[in-house]
């Protein structure tokens, strides 16, 4: 893989958003001797099908995995991944917030020490979501949440586990962590990005992927 690429990737199903969260990519600070790469994916089944048309599109070996209506804000972004993944490549994928230990149920917010933090809407009103104190260092997670997930390495994504919306993103936490690679939330002294999701969707479909999810990965004891 090009060690010199940055890759984005998106699954699109609205342009308009799709083009605001590109825009913010667009402003960031790239890292001398760096380029940046774009993928948008547009009528994907599902995220992990989505992710993966992206990821074997492209041989960079950073890549943003982000939803389409992030926007980041934190111009400094690419030099503080790539320096955080340069200086420890034992990390596999970063993400925004996170949880230090996966509860049996599968919902990450509900586990223990969650960490991380947001700008976010899931409430239906855009606020501050932050977790855990603001100790300087980066945290080793179980899971991190899908609004972005960055990566050094290529896994394959669980599309054959996960065909829609939901628990993609804690599946490929797993999948990492199964090879060998950490997980990881960034300190951030102010969040690195705006999540505009609005009041979330649990009937599209996540109860089944959360059930599969445990089945897949906690029932069993898989680690």
């Amino acid at each position: 893989m090009n060690p010199y690429k940055v890759c984005f990737i998106w699954c699109v199903n609205d342009e308009d958003w799709f083009r605001e969260s590109e825009r913010y990519v667009d402003a960031l600070t790239v890292p001398e001797g760096y380029r940046i790469e774009k993928q948008w994916i547009k009528g994907a089944k599902g995220l992990a099908s989505g992710y993966n048309q992206g990821m074997m599109k492209s041989d960079a070996k950073y890549k943003v995995y982000l939803h389409q209506d992030v926007l980041i804000i934190h111009r400094n972004f690419l030099v503080d991944m790539v320096s955080l993944f340069q200086k420890n490549q034992e990390v596999g994928m970063l993400g925004m917030v996170g949880v230090t230990r996966l509860p049996c149920n599968g919902i990450w917010w509900e586990g223990e020490r969650p960490v991380g933090k947001v700008y976010d809407s899931h409430t239906g009103r855009m606020e501050l979501l932050s977790f855990g104190g603001d100790t300087e260092v980066h945290t080793k997670v179980e899971a991190v949440d899908g609004l972005l997930m960055a990566t050094q390495y290529d896994r394959p994504w669980r599309e054959d586990l996960f065909s829609g919306w939901h628990f993609y993103d804690l599946s490929q936490g797993k999948e990492f962590i199964r090879a060998g690679y950490e997980v990881m939330v960034p300190y951030q002294q102010k969040p690195w990005c705006i999540h505009d999701c609005g009041v979330v969707n649990v009937q599209n479909g996540f109860e089944e992927a959360r059930q599969q999810f445990v089945n897949t990965y906690l029932d069993k004891g898989y680690e």
